[in-house]
């Protein structure tokens, strides 16, 4: 078939991918190059244990201490309140024991194979497989209080089978000696890994879909057409182009998208930020996830990636950098060492569901119209078994996971 997907993220890049190593005929459409939005920020974390949402039993009684804090892990721009207010309501509602149980067990589902997923793709290139490494991911915390607190999340990732090992501070200090001496604890992740670089890695998947036949175009998509039998063609700023389905893949612009096709789903942009540090001082083989200041640091091509926070302020406001640099302060504190020039600051736009649950479906009102997006912070980690999914409903096959916990109708 003739399929378009619109999105040239990580995600759009690997349906693109498996639907072309199906025999389709694809085109990836984006207005940016791929890689370049969301994609080319993210803290480049594959943990196949991620399977914590970011609603849980509790959190709401934490938010108002974390939006007085002008050093906090979440800011909501008040003016923004009344736009935000429904999938806010839903995020609430996604904190019940219940639902935050089968948020867990659906993304534990989605991220156990990354890497299966990963390697048919990046083996196809040449030095692809070189971009990831898989020596661990470290999860550290400054203070008992903090270390206590989470170990109801630490339960939850015991009761999905996902391997870890509990450390002492001196212990994760000798396996990464930069780490600060104020670490008094902390868990090893032996399944995971990381990207070298984000970017990149969505840029060579892209030059292979492109090598193979495909067409990636840098347009914006403005229109559906219906026919009879579900969506005829869509057209962009440069023209037209008939469709024998559609793949949705455009991060936090989905919603929108899927609201054109008759569709809502809530999808809202959650602002994340990193600064790269581009000659730390320092080593360190591993990502490293600072539980206490909510941030990680991700050595990477480029230098030393922390990234972290939540800013709910939608899509027109520019970027408040003061967040980048409310990292860089907490990361000179896990690192003592750090070389904290030069650096380069970045805002993004990450696809939050309300569940942090993805949508992987049909859309409901047009059959040939498929659904890949609301990834949230993991879209690296779900992408490679979200494009093994999507070419395998279109190809009428039985998907290599229940896709139940990923409809769109969920939402009502």
């Amino acid at each position: 078939m003739k399929i378009t997907v619109i999105g040239a993220g990580i995600v759009g890049i690997c349906c693109a991918s498996y639907l072309q190593r199906d025999g389709h005929q694809v085109t990836v459409l984006d207005p940016v190059a791929p890689g370049g939005n969301c994609s080319f920020g993210n803290s480049g974390s594959i943990a196949p244990g991620s399977c914590i949402p970011l609603s849980l039993p509790g959190v709401i009684r934490k938010v108002p201490s974390w939006l007085l804090d002008p050093e906090g892990p979440l800011r909501v721009d008040w003016r923004y309140l009344p736009t935000a207010l429904p999938w806010l309501l839903g995020f609430i509602r996604a904190g019940k024991p219940a639902n935050a149980m089968a948020a867990a067990s659906a993304l534990r589902a989605l991220h156990k194979g990354t890497f299966d997923n990963y390697m048919p793709l990046l083996q196809a290139i040449p030095g692809g497989e070189s971009l990831v490494r898989r020596p661990g991911q470290i999860y550290v915390y400054e203070t008992e209080e903090s270390f206590q607190h989470d170990q109801g999340v630490l339960d939850i990732r015991r009761r999905h089978g996902v391997e870890m090992e509990i450390l002492t501070g001196d212990a994760a200090r000798a396996m990464e000696p930069s780490l600060s001496p104020l670490i008094r604890h902390a868990v090893f992740f032996p399944e995971a890994g990381h990207c070298l670089n984000p970017e990149r890695i969505v840029q060579v998947l892209a030059g292979e879909v492109e090598r193979r036949g495909g067409i990636v175009k840098r347009e914006r998509v403005v229109e559906f057409e219906r026919g009879e039998q579900g969506l005829k063609s869509l057209r962009t700023e440069a023209g037209s182009y008939p469709v024998d389905a559609v793949v949705v893949a455009a991060g936090a612009w989905s919603g929108k998208l899927a609201g054109q096709l008759g569709q809502k789903i809530p999808v809202e942009t959650l602002r994340g930020y990193h600064v790269v540090f581009r000659d730390p001082g320092i080593e360190t083989k591993m990502s490293i996830l600072s539980v206490t200041g909510k941030f990680s640091a991700t050595p990477m091509e480029m230098g030393l990636r922390c990234g972290g926070t939540i800013e709910i302020a939608g899509f027109d406001k520019k970027p408040d950098y003061g967040r980048a640099d409310i990292i860089a302060r907490q990361a000179k504190r896990l690192f003592p060492g750090l070389r904290t020039e030069p650096t380069t600051h970045w805002m993004g736009h990450r696809p939050g569901t309300p569940d942090s649950v993805p949508v992987i479906d049909r859309a409901t009102h047009v059959p040939n119209v498929y659904y890949a997006f609301g990834h949230g912070q993991t879209g690296l980690i779900g992408a490679s078994t979200t494009g093994r999914l999507i070419a395998e409903l279109v190809g009428g096959r039985k998907p290599v996971i229940d896709l139940a916990p990923y409809r769109a109708s969920r939402f009502g």
